[in-house]
């Protein structure tokens, strides 16, 4: 049986709840509507109620403060996929490979993961991702290049990006 433990992260925009199963990341959500809301919704998804523990989350939160200082560009954090099923799933995977500090639309990541007409899908997967951030559901972008909504706090997208770019414009500059 699996032991599930959660502990709050202090994001630059709003708290964030690691949710682990064992020492894989099963959920993280950026908690705009606060921490017990959150708890709750993981809870009920999980049906059990994590434990308040750091100890899984350690290296995660290591990597969160790597990543929001600009020093980190991909997460290596296991991830527990249980929560994520079919396409949704093969959609995330194929986030995972849009690089650092670029965009890809909708349509071209329904491409990568293997379902060219399924823009509309990739646009859910990205919307219900358990994986915020870690998985960078961030850098997919509408065809036109707007950002979209990112469920609701486009200005957490324009942040991400933002840091990615001003990053990136850094590593691409030469000294």
């Amino acid at each position: 049986m699996s032991t599930a433990t959660s502990t709050v992260y202090d994001g630059p925009f709003a708290p964030i709840l690691l949710t682990f199963l064992d020492d894989a990341l099963v959920h993280l959500d950026v908690a705009h509507d606060g921490v017990d809301v959150a708890r709750a919704a993981i809870a009920h998804r999980l049906g059990v109620v994590p434990d308040p523990d750091p100890g899984p989350a350690r290296d995660a939160i290591a990597q969160l403060d790597e990543y929001f200082d600009g020093r980190r560009q991909t997460f290596e954090i296991p991830l527990d996929w249980r929560l994520v099923t079919g396409f949704t799933r093969d959609a995330l995977q194929a986030v995972r490979r849009v690089p650092y500090g670029e965009v890809a639309s909708y349509g071209e990541v329904a491409i990568m993961a293997g379902s060219p007409g399924a823009a509309r899908a990739v646009g859910t997967a990205c919307a219900n991702t358990p994986f915020s951030i870690v998985v960078p559901v961030h850098r997919v972008v509408r065809a036109d290049g707007s950002i979209g909504e990112y469920g609701g706090h486009p200005e957490v997208k324009h942040f991400l990006l933002d840091l990615e770019n001003g990053v990136a414009d850094r590593l691409r500059t030469p000294a």
